[in-house]
């Protein structure tokens, strides 16, 4: 282990000579490629350099005892350094293989999330609401920005389906565990009888692809306008400023209407639809080495029932880790760092077992 640290600090002093180079700075995607890899090793040469000052300071302090202390509460106070000394590097040895694991390159991108209703009728799409307003409070609270691509909104409220950007530092390595079908249990506010109903919604979490990520042509597009429907006043329905466009190769179709503007609805159709090529070609990929990837925290399986929500009980249980929590109200509301921590380290665990 020491040696992929040493080498990981190496490329990282490495990559500080290049991010000042006035050649690399006149190149600047090169810049930020090196600056972008450069950032990304920080956190494990902090740790790695901290690991090494508290070996230092081990040693040190064995060598003072060694050589005996005459007073009694100087070796008193030495001896207590060296148990926090201990403690700390007992942490390190725990997290610098966690910090060495490969890290997901689409981690640090923004998201594209799709939230559709599924099983429920009416129910699942006020669901899918309650989904896009509890995403939107975490985002918040993240201090990441949200913005609606298109919808498809009910009469009561809710969203027969939704797609919506996040943009922000890591929004990718966090809402990625989102993917898959979410459960609800509840008495819906259309029953009269009170009895309760189990209603499905799928969640499906994308990075969204940069240009260079995705090589799309404008031949391979077919693009067509159409007059918006829905909740979008007299002069959307009048103008057709909706977008649909279809990718021939993948037969991927995404549309947008949100937008009075047909360029705007069109741009933001085409970050959906590299998203969608984008993550079409790396579950190709993925399941070409499916038996080396197939760890069920974080499969992004759409199909896969992840969680549930009991209205009644007051509790929402992740099915994927066992982890159950009587705050549904808190959970609803953004506060979702308990679910995510616990499904990051499980997941982490997974990975862990599969490089020792």
């Amino acid at each position: 282990m020491i040696d992929k640290l040493q080498a990981v600090e190496d490329k990282f002093l490495e990559l500080e000579s290049l991010i000042s180079d006035p050649s690399v700075l006149a190149d600047m995607p090169r810049w930020q490629r090196f600056n972008r890899e450069h950032a990304g090793l920080e956190p494990i040469v902090a740790a790695y350099r901290e690991y090494k000052a508290v070996c230092k300071a081990i040693e040190d302090s064995r060598a003072m005892l060694d050589e005996g202390i005459e007073e009694d509460d100087f070796r008193h106070m030495v001896e207590e350094e060296l148990a926090e000394q201990r403690s700390r590097k007992e942490q390190l040895d725990n997290e610098l293989p966690v910090l060495l694991l490969p890290r997901d390159p689409n981690d640090d991108k923004n998201v594209i999330v799709e939230i559709r209703g599924g099983v429920g009728g009416e129910e699942a799409a006020l669901f899918a609401g309650d989904l896009f307003r509890m995403y939107s409070r975490y985002a918040e609270a993240q201090g990441w920005r949200v913005s609606i691509l298109d919808s498809n909104p009910t009469e009561i409220g809710g969203f027969k389906e939704i797609s919506f950007a996040v943009e922000g530092n890591g929004a990718y390595s966090k809402l990625k565990y989102e993917s898959g079908t979410h459960r609800v249990q509840r008495v819906p506010v259309t029953e009269s009888g009170g009895r309760i109903h189990t209603s499905a919604v799928t969640v499906a979490v994308l990075p969204e692809a940069d240009e260079v990520d995705v090589d799309i042509k404008a031949e391979e597009l077919r693009i067509d306008t159409y007059r918006a429907g829905g909740a979008g006043g007299q002069y959307v329905n009048k103008t057709e400023s909706a977008i649909r466009i279809t990718h021939l190769p993948t037969g991927i179709v995404v549309q947008c209407q949100d937008e009075k503007s047909q360029l705007k609805n069109k741009e933001k159709a085409m970050r959906v639809l590299r998203a969608r090529v984008l993550e079409q070609a790396q579950q190709q990929q993925a399941d070409a080495i499916a038996a080396d990837r197939k760890s069920q925290v974080g499969s992004g399986d759409r199909s896969e029932r992840i969680r549930t929500y009991n209205f009644p009980q007051g509790r929402v249980t992740d099915h994927r880790i066992g982890l159950t929590l009587h705050k549904l109200d808190f959970v609803l509301n953004g506060q979702l760092d308990e679910l995510l921590n616990g499904l990051i380290t499980a997941d982490q665990a997974e990975r862990l077992k599969k490089v020792q």
